[in-house]
């Protein structure tokens, strides 16, 4: 619809359910008016696009139905080099027979053009997990052929983070330990388990939000300048962040971050009547480098909470004399904030003091927008849109590499052994539309700050 997909484009589904090319489109045209939300249905634009697709029965456990389908894409390929991206829409398990299918009928060499592959989340459960799977990867595709794809990255206002930091000279200097106190990262989400009660038993939300998009916005948050913008360059510097994390045994897991769980989780379908599974947590991460020593990242996330959203909230320090105090003045105990708003509508909120008009000095907290929608009067672009355009043009800065993947698992693996150890306390209860237990609050008062009113500033 927007113009964006190269006109040679051609997209071929492959699976095991018997169905014609009609019948497959049929059905990818009733899947997107499902999804299309209040936006127009263009039908001209949906048959321009179901010119470019066709569909391919075939099992990955079958070699001939892999031969079958290299033959058809040849077919739809013609003469000469085409790029090729092989998009694995499959669960977890079955990504290294497919991984194996493709290389075994040289379906991953670029003799004939480049050859990419798109993975989704989980990348592994842990550590070891992860390990095998970049191994299995590796043995067909080299890294720079693999895409591992966080829609997280391909939000707007998450890639204006590197905009906001290195192409205005006003951010950059205060963006420090001299001048930030600490910064906190929230996912939240308004919806409860539901129907995925089986998957988010063995995931939690450690799994499911922490090792990928809370890591993600922390490290475009914190990493420095790359050299330059391209695809090593950027995920070099996001790599050094997870260096400087510091590491924690399970004996300091404790006092880093806390966990809790909303009521209604034990009856949820797939859920174990006893579990103590986190559907909430909270994290204190520290940076330790010469930029963030000594300032606190802290990241939470859960779900069945007050509303959907995800920000980034840098909360400056203190100015070092407070003037405006007694008298005819008014104490201002609320520092600056800087608000990037992931969604759901994407922005930058600046809260900054301003002095109320008549007798006295007396200050207000006030706040400067920016709203991508409204600025830009446009459709903005779905997450996974920029990036899947990113993988056919062959530009992997906003994709994970495999040291980064497992450097995020090893920052968070002693979280999830410490959660899941018997040991650990019963986990404390939340009600449904609350933001997480009373321990998160007392955890952070206890630190001398407290979380912020993070629903939508921005709609």
């Amino acid at each position: 619809r927007a113009g964006s997909l190269p006109p040679s484009t051609r997209i071929l589904g492959f699976s095991r359910t018997p169905m014609t090319d009609d019948a497959w489109r049929t059905s990818l045209r009733e899947t997107t008016l499902h999804h299309a939300g209040g936006e127009p249905f263009s039908e001209t634009a949906w048959q321009k696009f179901a010119a470019t697709l066709s569909y391919q029965q075939g099992d990955i456990a079958s070699a001939a139905d892999f031969g079958s389908l290299k033959q058809r894409l040849t077919a739809i390929e013609g003469d000469g080099s085409a790029t090729r991206v092989y998009y694995l829409a499959t669960a977890p398990q079955f990504y290294a027979p497919t991984v194996r299918a493709l290389g075994a009928i040289g379906m991953a060499t670029e003799t004939d053009g480049p050859r990419r592959i798109v993975v989704e989340k989980p990348f592994g459960t842990d550590l070891s997990t992860a390990r095998t799977l970049n191994d299995q990867l590796h043995a067909v595709f080299d890294e720079s052929q693999i895409y591992r794809i966080d829609h997280y990255l391909g939000k707007e206002s998450v890639q204006n983070i590197i905009a906001l930091r290195f192409a205005n000279t006003i951010f950059e200097p205060v963006w420090n330990r001299r001048y930030i106190d600490h910064v906190q990262i929230t996912v939240a989400e308004e919806v409860p388990v539901g129907r995925r009660g089986s998957y988010y038993e063995s995931a939690g939300v450690l799994r499911d939000m922490f090792q990928n998009h809370l890591l993600q916005l922390l490290m475009v948050t914190a990493m420095e300048a790359p050299v330059r913008f391209n695809a090593n360059a950027v995920r070099n510097e996001k790599v050094k962040v997870l260096d400087a994390i510091r590491p924690l045994d399970l004996g300091e897991v404790a006092g880093a971050g806390l966990r809790g769980q909303y009521r209604g989780y034990l009856v949820e379908p797939g859920v174990a009547a006893d579990s103590q599974t986190a559907t909430f947590g909270a994290l204190r991460l520290e940076v330790d480098n010469w930029r963030w020593q000594g300032v606190p990242f802290y990241l939470r996330s859960g779900k069945a909470m007050s509303c959907r959203t995800t920000q980034i909230v840098i909360a400056f320090r203190q100015p070092p004399l407070e003037l405006f105090a007694g008298g005819k003045h008014s104490s201002h105990r609320e520092a600056n904030r800087l608000v990037i708003q992931i969604q759901p509508a994407e922005g930058i909120q600046l809260h900054f003091h301003t002095k109320v008009p008549g007798d006295g000095m007396r200050l207000r907290l006030t706040d400067l927008d920016f709203s991508y929608s409204r600025e830009f009067h446009g459709r903005i672009p779905e997450a996974y849109e920029p990036l899947l355009l990113d993988v056919m043009t062959g530009d992997a800065s906003l994709f994970a590499r495999s040291d980064e993947v497992e450097k995020s698992w090893e920052i968070i693996d002693p979280f999830v052994r410490a959660w899941s150890s018997v040991d650990m306390p019963t986990i404390d209860a939340y009600e449904p539309g609350d933001w997480g237990p009373l321990s998160s609050t007392e955890w952070m008062e206890a630190q001398g700050r407290t979380w912020f009113d993070v629903c939508p500033i921005l709609t």
